[in-house]
This record gives structure tokens, C-alpha cells and sequence, in this order.
């Protein structure tokens, strides 16, 4: 390694925010939504939420990853994420950093299956997945891999969150 070699999460910082310099701010696929951003309550989601949005997390396995992609066929991490909530009738924003912003954070300890997954560098977020427990997260890692059930590799840039309708 040479001694001018960047750690490898600021070309993951750079590539989200160069994507969303491209492709533009998602405010306006937020605004049509504002019903979540005005939840008062964070309880997490009822059992029967839960298993519904795993079964929507496992239906998406296997579809490949394009950055930008919503679904049904194709997905990123905010996409998939996106899609697997409005299943069970809960708004997101658009983007992974925009859903960590929203969501109220909650504790390694008290995750739970349906809770949202976050690898943040400080207050910015750049991978979302869905909490499935055990340690591991529904997610479309990136270009040329797969939706998949991944272990969490990285607990040290990882945050959860929770969204209710």
C-alpha cells in the first residue's frame, strides 16, 4: 500500500455522493409521502409486519443490483429497501442516507427483524438493509452482485433504525 492510498470508505462516500450529484436529489419521491416523516410513534413493528416484510425481502432474492433501480425486477440497497417496506404499507425516502435521517435509531440490543440497517461514516449513511436477526441483513450489496440474506460484516459502521407506518 502506498502511503498516498485513501481508506476504502471514502470512495464508498464519494461514489454515493457522486450518484446522487447524477442522478439527482430524491426529495420529490419523499415529498409524496410525508406520512412518514410525521410518525409520532417508533414501537416496532407487530410480529405479523415483520414476517410480512421478511417474506417481501426473500421474494426479492436473487434479482441483480443497478445503483438507482426501485424494483420489481432490478434494485439498489435504498431501492430494495424502498420496495420491501411499501409491501406493508410504510413510506421511505428514496435514499439510504435519507432513510437513516428518518429513522428513529435504536440500539444493536434491541434490533429486531424488519428494523432497517445502516453503514454510516459519521452522520452519512452509504449501504441500507433490512434486519432479518441473528446477526444478519436482506440488502443488494452492489453492481454485478445479487439481493441476498448477508452476515453483517462491518459492526463498526453499522446503525439500526426503525420506521413504523
Amino acid at each position: 500500500m502506498s502511503r498516498f492510498a485513501l481508506p476504502v470508505w471514502v470512495f464508498s462516500v464519494v461514489l454515493s455522493v457522486a450518484a446522487v450529484l447524477v442522478a439527482g436529489p430524491a426529495a420529490p419521491a419523499f415529498a409524496a409521502a410525508p406520512a412518514f416523516a410525521a410518525a409520532p410513534a417508533f414501537a416496532a413493528a407487530p410480529a405479523s409486519a415483520a414476517a410480512r416484510l421478511m417474506a417481501a425481502a426473500e421474494a426479492q432474492r436473487g434479482k441483480p443490483y443497478r445503483r438507482g433501480a426501485q424494483g420489481p425486477d432490478v434494485f439498489d440497497c435504498s431501492g430494495l429497501t424502498t420496495y420491501v417496506f411499501r409491501s406493508v404499507h410504510i413510506a421511505l425516502p428514496r435514499t439510504a442516507n435519507a432513510q437513516f435521517h428518518a429513522a428513529h435509531p435504536v440500539s444493536r440490543t434491541a434490533a429486531r427483524p424488519g428494523d432497517l440497517v445502516f453503514w454510516v461514516h459519521g452522520q452519512h449513511s452509504y449501504h441500507v438493509g433490512v434486519y432479518a436477526g441473528g446477526g444478519q441483513v436482506w440488502h443488494a450489496p452492489k453492481p454485478g452482485d445479487r439481493v441476498r440474506l448477508a452476515k453483517i460484516w462491518s459492526w463498526r459502521e453499522v446503525r439500526f433504525g426503525r420506521v413504523t407506518a
